[in-house]
């Protein structure tokens, strides 16, 4: 048997309980990984309090999607990854990923190999976070040398990767944080930090070609204002709103929600491997605290990304 973290009923922390269960068993395409690390994502607490992606969970299940491990058994008909390969990868999302659990089935495809280069940790990290990111960026908005891009949030655990993926591809990049994560932030490349604690970004922004929004609500609203004619707004915390959209019908809206790609986990891992992106792990707790970590993330306060082993 294996041990596992199940949701009971959605709301509260109390709800995540640890219980023993049998080994998945794998369904054509798909390899055993015995997880070394877990990557916690905002969507992991609004799933467990009845958001996120709630209505596609049967309860009781178990939440989680971004791992970290070893291939335990490998799939049976041309495999891709041998027994012992260390991989990393976002399971099944936006569907049921199961990843609170000492063992994963996971689809092949939506694995890479962990480059020698990262700990198991910060692979466990590198995952729906930055996939969201160059999914958004680089595919769907085409980001391309010399855009303005403004980054709400740019020490968060999707915003740290976002400014270098867009660093990568030779962006300018103006990033939003609190002053305590200034030199956080100007240590990724932002090539313009503001302090959102002192400092009105309205007034010190204007034109830019894209919008990258970790926050959402309020900063998302007053954010699609400093778009130039034509460019374009991703907000991925809610979306952007219809009212939004009605005070700047002149720019395109993505609607955006990250899909589980393994080749796309290759090109963060070709990244990685060439010095472009680094994750930042804040805190790593053990699997049986993974309520105390679902609080930390809710404070939205967290540099970087939280990981349970």
């Amino acid at each position: 048997k294996m041990k596992a973290i199940e949701l009971t009923n959605f709301g509260g922390v109390e709800n995540l309980q640890l219980i023993k269960k049998e080994k998945p068993t794998l369904n054509n395409g798909e390899v055993l990984v015995k997880v070394k690390n877990i990557g916690l994502n905002p969507v992991d607490y609004k799933t467990r309090r009845g958001g996120g992606i709630a209505s596609r969970f049967e309860l009781p299940g178990i939440l989680g999607w971004d791992i970290s491990g070893e291939i335990e058994v490998e799939n049976d008909n041309n495999p891709k990854f041998k027994k012992g390969d260390a991989v990393f990868g976002m399971v099944n999302f936006p569907g049921v990923g199961n990843a609170y659990a000492e063992y994963v089935a996971v689809p092949e495809n939506q694995l890479a190999l962990k480059p020698s280069n990262l700990s198991f940790e910060e692979a466990a990290a590198l995952t729906l976070a930055p996939l969201t990111a160059y999914q958004a960026l680089v595919k769907e908005a085409k980001v391309k040398k010399g855009d303005r891009v403004l980054v709400q949030a740019a020490a968060g655990g999707v915003g740290h990767l976002a400014v270098q993926i867009l660093k990568n591809v030779g962006a300018h990049v103006i990033g939003t944080a609190s002053g305590k994560n200034e030199q956080f932030v100007k240590d990724l490349g932002v090539d313009e930090f503001i302090d959102y604690t002192k400092e009105d970004f309205t007034k010190l922004v204007s034109d830019v070609d894209v919008v990258f929004d970790g926050v959402g609500e309020k900063v998302g609203e007053e954010s699609i204002k400093v778009l130039k004619q034509g460019g374009i707004m991703i907000s991925i915390p809610s979306g952007v709103k219809p009212d939004w959209k009605a005070l700047r019908p002149d720019v395109n809206a993505i609607q955006f929600l990250v899909v589980s790609n393994g080749e796309d986990m290759e090109a963060l891992a070709k990244m990685t491997t060439e010095g472009n992106l680094t994750v930042t792990v804040s805190d790593v707790l053990p699997f049986e605290k993974v309520g105390e970590a679902h609080l930390q993330l809710e404070t939205r306060k967290t540099q970087g990304k939280i990981v349970l082993s």
